[in-house]
Formats: C-alpha cells, sequence, structure tokens
C-alpha cells in the first residue's frame, strides 16, 4: 500500500537540506526525473520495481488505482515522498508549471517490469 514518508530536513539561515539515508526500504538502482510535462504520466504498475516520488518543485497528484477505489495524494513538497509498492497501479498528472518529480527506483529498468492493464 502507497505511503508517505517525510523527509528529514535540515534548515538554517543558509537555507533547507533535505537528506534520504536509508529511509526508503530499498535500494535505488535507477533515477529519473519528469518534467514540462503536457499529458498524465503512468499509466502502469510494476511485477517487481517499487518506486519513490517526490515533486521538488511545483507540485502533482499521483493517482492509485485500486478494484475499487481510486487515492489520490498530492505531492507539494520536496520534503515529502509517497513510496509506491511493486503492483500499485497509478498515474501522474496536474502538474503545476514548472514542476519536477524526482522517481527513485528499486530496480533498473526493463519493459517486462511493466504492467500496462488497469485494475478492472
Amino acid at each position: 500500500m502507497a505511503q508517505i514518508l517525510y523527509i528529514k530536513t535540515l534548515c538554517d539561515e543558509r537555507g533547507d537540506l533535505s537528506v534520504i539515508d536509508g529511509e526508503l526500504g530499498f535500494e535505488i538502482k535507477r533515477v529519473f526525473y519528469i518534467y514540462n510535462v503536457k499529458a498524465p504520466r503512468g499509466g502502469h504498475a510494476h511485477h517487481k520495481t517499487k518506486l519513490a516520488l517526490i515533486c521538488l518543485n511545483g507540485s502533482c497528484e499521483v493517482k492509485i488505482h485500486t478494484l475499487d477505489s481510486i487515492t489520490t495524494y498530492v505531492l507539494d513538497s520536496p520534503r515529502i515522498c509517497l513510496i509506491l509498492e511493486p503492483s500499485e497501479w497509478h498515474t501522474m498528472e496536474h502538474f503545476t508549471p514548472h514542476a519536477l518529480l524526482l522517481a527513485l527506483a528499486s530496480e533498473p529498468y526493463s519493459a517486462s517490469d511493466y504492467i500496462m492493464e488497469k485494475p478492472q
């Protein structure tokens, strides 16, 4: 089940420093980021890959689709991390201008890891 992780952040007069140091529950094997978004992204689940999503700038919505519901998470702070389990079919949408969504993945890219069929 998707969960929110609040990233440890150190703040002082110089600015803010956010640190992820083992809290994700998985080793990071792939990093990618999404920006200049003009249409919904995602639209899939995974067989093996866990994801950690952080909106570093701006905001977006992540929707988790199950057989009987849709749960919406708003990512609007670089201190908020959404952890997605492999089987969670998700979309990312409603990006604000200049939004930057960082994704940390537990597995390297593999086309065979993707589940494109939406839960019915």
